[in-house]
């Protein structure tokens, strides 16, 4: 099954796609990668998701790429007396540690961390931002505070705490039992929640030990302005544009995703735009035109992926919203513009020997009637180098390990196939050929460029580009070793 486009669909699984043919019907249809919501639902609901889709993977004898997104720390408010109280504008309100139920004037906050490290002038966001704090004064154990912006506050609703890096640990608790969870059960991404340092990202990798690759959401302004830190250790990005979008000025989202898009890029790390895509397809058939807007935006970006999460998870229509996802980017990758916009942002790098050959590989298949790109890679970084280059023809990765074929499945253009170690060149070419014409790539009469590293099966050694033709007779005779 090849698709015929190159960003790749992620679909968040849950109550409405828990089932064998519903994860059948939804890959069908053009998701690539499942992601595994780790902030609702038991671990033996996770266990049975994941077992799903390794069953439907082999049934269909495609690699599928699985996230597992971990929680983060979440900061709440404490329970009310009443359940809600309505705040108006220029309310006074207190937040403590205090456990006696809140009222109209007061509320706990279970977080000293947070009374730490505010400062007068600061803001709280409470439920999404609806409601909008100022800290007067604060100390270890509260915040007195005006209301700027009123509304109905209860219980235990999420507080955002845009101006303050704050002291907390990237991993709670609930993260650190979850991540052993997924690593032990074998997904092949780690989506980390709330990242506001480089150390958070590194704390992870440490813990996941290999078993999963580390994919940074980047949702909070700290981590904004530590981007590129933040960037460097990790192995994949999402831009999770929900709390970004309470944290920050709304009006500043857009300009922010196309930066962080453009940085991913240019260090050929896969990412993610995700965050209300198509909202209105929890309740109705037909996305709004706004959305197909923001879909479409973010693959003329560049973007790896495009996400859904409550569309697929919880919503009354999660194949149509794939099948939308996947037919707005067929259509915006068959227009002219697409191609011109790609090639305009093209970051040129030049550093390395595999900097090179994947480029010259982008260059003759665009000079030529080249139909594919073909990558030998154990580790997939060769792969991504490619993907990089935003070739205007087919990507097929070939590796000997499956665990690299699921998580290149993020990546923009990638088509990945298990194939044999080699040990030899020519065996290398001959599995390439065999791959581009069983998947539908290539005839007999067409050409492919490989690229590969000698020695076989080392990492870091990509250094081989060659035309083939795709007729196997023909490299007989002319490589008959």
């Amino acid at each position: 099954m090849r698709r015929h486009r190159s960003v790749k669909v992620v679909a968040t699984l849950g109550p409405a796609s828990s089932t064998y043919d519903m994860i059948c019907e939804l890959f069908v249809a053009g998701a690539d990668v499942f992601r595994l919501n780790m902030s609702h639902g038991t671990h033996e609901d996770i266990r049975e998701r994941h077992r799903i889709i390794r069953e439907v993977e082999r049934d269909l004898g495609r690699p599928i790429g699985i996230l597992a997104d971990l929680q983060g720390p979440k900061l709440r408010v404490g329970a009310f007396a009443a359940g809600a109280h309505d705040l108006e504008d220029g309310d006074k309100f207190r937040l403590d540690l205090d456990a006696t139920p809140g009222d109209a004037s007061r509320v706990q906050l279970p977080h000293p961390e947070i009374f730490a490290a505010l400062e007068p002038g600061a803001t709280l966001l409470v439920n999404d931002g609806k409601i909008r704090l100022q800290v007067d004064a604060c100390g270890p154990d509260f915040a007195d505070c005006t209301v700027v912006v009123g509304g109905t506050i209860s219980n235990r609703k999420g507080v955002n705490v845009p101006d303050v890096v704050l002291p907390l640990a990237a991993l709670s608790e609930k993260d650190l039992k979850d991540l052993e969870f997924a690593c032990d059960l074998g997904v092949d991404w780690l989506a980390l929640s709330f990242v506001q340092r480089p150390e958070d990202v590194e704390q992870a990798r440490k813990l996941a030990k290999g078993r999963a690759a580390i994919l940074s959401k980047i949702e909070k302004p700290a981590a904004v302005k530590a981007y590129d830190e933040i960037l460097a250790v990790s192995d994949g990005i999402m831009v999770a544009r929900g709390d970004l979008g309470v944290e920050l000025p709304v009006h500043s989202v857009p300009p922010i995703q196309k930066r962080l898009v453009r940085k991913a890029r240019a260090a050929a790390k896969p990412v993610i735009v995700a965050t209300q895509m198509l909202e209105s397809m929890i309740e109705n058939p037909m996305p709004t035109r706004a959305e197909v807007s923001d879909v479409a935006t973010a693959i003329y970006e560049g973007a790896d992926a495009v996400m859904l999460s409550a569309e697929s998870a919880a919503g009354k229509f999660p194949v149509e919203a794939v099948t939308t996802m996947d037919n707005v980017a067929k259509s915006v990758e068959s227009d002219p513009t697409y191609v011109a916009v790609i090639d305009a942002s093209r970051v040129v790098r030049r550093e390395t020997v595999a900097d090179g050959i994947v480029a010259a590989a982008r260059e003759i298949a665009e000079a030529t009637d080249i139909k594919a790109i073909t990558c030998f890679s154990q580790s997939g970084n060769t792969i991504g180098l490619v993907a990089r280059e935003r070739p205007h023809v087919p990507i097929i990765g070939l590796t000997p390990l499956v665990e690299t074929a699921r998580r290149m499945a993020l990546t923009w253009g990638v088509h990945c196939v298990v194939v044999p170690e080699q040990e030899r060149f020519k065996g290398a070419v001959l599995s390439a050929i065999r791959a581009a014409r069983s998947d539908g790539f290539a005839t007999d009469a067409d050409q492919i460029v490989v690229t590969a590293g000698v020695p076989f099966n080392v990492q870091g050694t990509t250094n081989i580009l060659r035309v083939a033709p795709c007729d196997e007779r023909l490299i007989s005779k002319v490589d008959p070793g």
